[in-house]
């Protein structure tokens, strides 16, 4: 570079921003470092063995400082709430909470429809958990009580194992609903024990993990099967029918065309209640869009519905008029807390699992939305065990499993909520509704619930739209988001999830099994090294195999690992060691047969003899040798000069020339002692095709972790190589990895550290410049 180019540069970068010059100088760098391999990159960085550690030992140890972490990591309230700054957040929790309220109210009414339960213990189940995850949750902004997702869950078990049918009275075919209903109570309130149980174990241990296992496509596929669940079961009270209750698989299907063939049955009056109050509430929905920014708080329009549709009734006498069936009584005050019947345990455990598992992963979602979208972090174990013993306290005073609700929590964080005293306010609205308010609402039709039902379902059944966006994203998601939907549909939703779970599972596990396997190519003038089929310029090392996958190598795939490194190899490795074999054996078998002849020779003539055997590809495929004297044809030949030519009947036969007496001290002087065994070690000295390489470097980069079947497939491809002389490396191998193989007994005599190198350009410098051999590391220049 001439002085005139470089005082450009430089007059260039004074004109560029401080970052773009350092840019400009960064852009073209030199390297120089010695050639690396395992061992020499541990002494260089000076690797230190890691010390066992043992977390156990801190759980037994007590003192104030551990005690009081303890509390306040078991009780968050502690640690927030004295730093709460009442005149920045309190108003706004309070008008958060006052809103949530408004929603809470009609919301609990109609899920305890949809889990089959008096109306009552909805109210019950938006007081007692909202007010146990306000002392013991993490996040600020979710809003605990009923949904519909959980609701309906809760009313397939219940509409299961307490079906109408079992309270007929014979009498009039009747259902006895008082009975049937004191039975679902104590079905629901002992399945929220369960639940709680579950959750909690699953917080103390430490189990919040799980529901990493359900991917955000299962988790919109589930819940967009459930609103449709959701919309079904409330069919019935949109048109005022009597339906059969149905679990189990395709319990959808069949509720369906029960409720196709009933519909002459509908009664009127519940239609137009139902179509009036849902045109009601979408119109105030839409009127709240419009006016979102303009309005302090959105329109209550549930609230006002219910309150509406409760003075219509009464005033006109929907039920006795027009037969519409209302909520009836709602009880004043509190029920007293009942322990659970421990002899359903048996029968619920299976439900109560899988709705702890749906229930946490509804909520942590969200949770960690909200957390990240406001700058804290949320505790997924604490989560569970807040979650926990919000179901199991809960189930104790008649509540039912609950989780968080999106609509809810949407309104909490945009009325300008804070923290969980917004949720705290909502309980104590919902426990003055309880115990003054709540009888107020007992001529409320059904009807009406089961409309603010369906109008809230818009936002999951607008999940709808995943399809055309994972069409065109992800495939592969969009097969999970399939399967779970139609899974959760056709076989329910304990199945349904089941089945989604297991699938996503083996789809990793399949994906795994068929990862993309490249053969790299070095990239000119660069120590990059790229896929060939991929990238035009990049251009494969002559004598250098460089092979990688995608993905890491275990017991599922290793086989295939190693049947695709065969096979771009472009050489038939087992055909040509099969070869190899049988062509040694063979040679072997034919050398015995001559000592055992030199042995005869000797014996008949007395004088030790000598015998040459040439080792060209000409006598590898000679006949077998047989032995004249054993076939009755004379005595042994012998020549004394050691010539064929002078022997004529060896020289007929394809013997061996035999040599004794003056010859064996020729041979001797020479340095040729006993029987001199051919070369039958190599492949060209057994007359097969070489490999066009001489070395093969494994990028095990994207290796994350090794089992007994990948070290036993590293072994044999180590030997396999060696066998058709093609000497193998191992390239940027992980520290975790590394230790791994050590611990796995990898290493032995003829696999050490220096067959693994700190990148794939070492090994490929390695193997160029020593194809076969070890000695000391050149200096490793690059220029990029």
């Amino acid at each position: 570079m001439g002085l005139s180019e470089v005082s450009g540069q430089r007059d260039t970068e004074a004109l560029l921003p401080d970052t773009q010059a350092m840019e400009l100088r960064k852009r073209n760098y030199y390297v120089e470092r010695p050639l690396l391999n395992q061992e020499q990159l541990e002494e260089l960085g000076c690797l230190t063995p890691a010390t066992g550690s043992r977390p156990w030992r801190t759980w037994f140890r007590c003192s104030y400082t551990r005690a009081r972490a303890l509390l306040l990591q078991h009780l968050p309230v502690l640690a927030w709430l004295p730093r709460y700054p009442v005149r920045d957040w309190l108003l706004g929790d309070l008008l958060s909470g006052l809103s949530v309220a408004i929603m809470q109210l009609p919301q609990g009414l109609a899920y305890a429809l949809l889990a089959g339960l008096p109306p009552v213990f909805g109210l019950y189940s938006s007081f007692y958990p909202v007010f146990i995850y306000f002392l013991f949750g993490t996040s600020r902004h979710i809003s605990v009580g009923t949904f519909a997702v959980m609701s309906v869950m809760v009313g397939s078990v219940t509409e299961s194992l307490a079906p109408d049918e079992d309270f007929q009275q014979a009498a009039n075919a009747t259902v006895n609903e008082e009975a049937r209903d004191a039975v679902r109570v104590q079905l629901a309130a002992t399945l929220s024990v369960l639940v709680g149980i579950f959750q909690v174990g699953l917080g103390l241990v430490r189990f919040g993990f799980v529901v990493t296992y359900l991917s955000e496509p299962l988790v919109r596929g589930y819940t967009t099967a459930a609103s449709v669940q959701v919309f079904v079961s409330q069919l019935k009270y949109v048109f005022g029918l009597q339906l059969s209750s149905r679990s189990g698989p395709l319990s959808l299907i069949y509720t369906v065309l029960e409720v196709c063939q009933k519909l002459p049955q509908s009664v009127v009056g519940t239609v137009v209640t139902a179509l009036v109050a849902g045109v009601v509430l979408v119109l105030v929905k839409l009127l709240n869009e419009k006016l979102q920014r303009h309005l302090p708080l959105p329109i209550p329009g549930e609230l006002l519905t219910l309150i509406g549709a409760t003075g219509i009734s009464y005033g006109v006498g929907l039920k006795h008029r027009f037969g519409v069936d209302v909520v009836g009584d709602i009880p004043a005050g509190l029920v007293p807390p009942v322990a659970p019947k421990p002899q359903l345990f048996a029968s619920l455990v299976g439900y109560a699992f899988t709705i702890a598992v749906v229930g946490f992963a509804i909520a942590i979602s969200l949770g960690k939305i909200f957390a990240l979208r406001h700058g804290y972090r949320v505790d997924s174990n604490q989560e569970l065990v807040a979650l926990g013993l919000s179901n199991l306290i809960g189930g104790i005073f008649q509540c039912f499993p609950v989780s968080c609700s999106m609509s809810r929590s949407l309104v909490q964080e945009g009325a300008g909520g804070n923290t969980q005293v917004a949720g705290a306010v909502s309980s104590l609205f919902i426990l003055i509704i309880i115990l003054k308010l709540g009888e107020l609402f007992r001529d409320l039709p059904k009807a009406v619930l089961a409309a603010a039902i369906i109008v809230n379902l818009k936002g999951m059944l607008k999940q709808f739209t995943d399809i055309c966006s994972l069409w065109k994203a992800n495939r592969v998601d969009l097969l999970i988001w399939v399967v779970t939907f139609v899974a959760t549909i056709l076989l329910n939703l304990d199945l349904g999830l089941a089945v989604a779970v297991v699938f996503s599972l083996l789809l990793v596990v399949f994906r795994t099994q068929l990862p993309h396997y490249s053969v790299l190519g070095q990239v000119p003038d660069t120590d990059i090294y790229l896929d060939v089929a991929e990238y035009s310029e990049a251009r494969e090392v002559p004598g250098v195999k460089i092979f990688r996958s995608s993905a890491t190598m275990y017991f599922a795939n290793a086989e295939l690992y190693s049947d695709a490194l065969k096979q771009r190899c472009g050489v038939d490795v087992d055909h040509l060691i099969s070869r190899k074999k049988k062509l040694v054996k063979k040679q072997e078998q034919k050398l015995k047969r001559l000592k055992k002849l030199q042995k005869q020779t000797a014996t008949s003539k007395g004088p030790s003899v000598s015998i040459e055997v040439d080792s060209s590809a000409r006598d590898m495929e000679s006949n077998n040798l047989e032995d004249p004297k054993a076939k009755g044809e004379g005595p042994a030949m012998s020549c004394r000069d050691g010539d064929a030519g002078a022997c004529p009947e060896r020289k007929a036969m394809d013997l061996p020339v035999v040599s004794t007496g003056n010859e064996l001290g020729d041979t001797a002087a020479s340095g040729q002692e006993g029987v001199k065994a051919p070369d039958v070690s190599t492949l060209k000295g057994l007359g097969l095709p070489q490999p066009y390489f001489h070395s093969l470097v494994l990028d095990l980069g994207a290796l994350s972790f090794v089992d007994t079947v990948c070290l036993k497939n590293l072994k044999n491809i180590f030997r396999d190589f060696r066998e058709i002389e093609v000497e193998v490396y191992i390239a940027a191998c992980h520290t975790p990895v590394v230790a791994q193989l050590e611990a796995g007994h990898f290493f032995d005599a003829s696999i050490t550290k220096q067959h693994l190198f700190a990148s794939v350009h070492d090994a490929v410098l390695f193997a160029l410049q020593h194809p076969r051999s070890n000695p000391a590391s050149p200096v490793l220049m690059t220029k990029l």
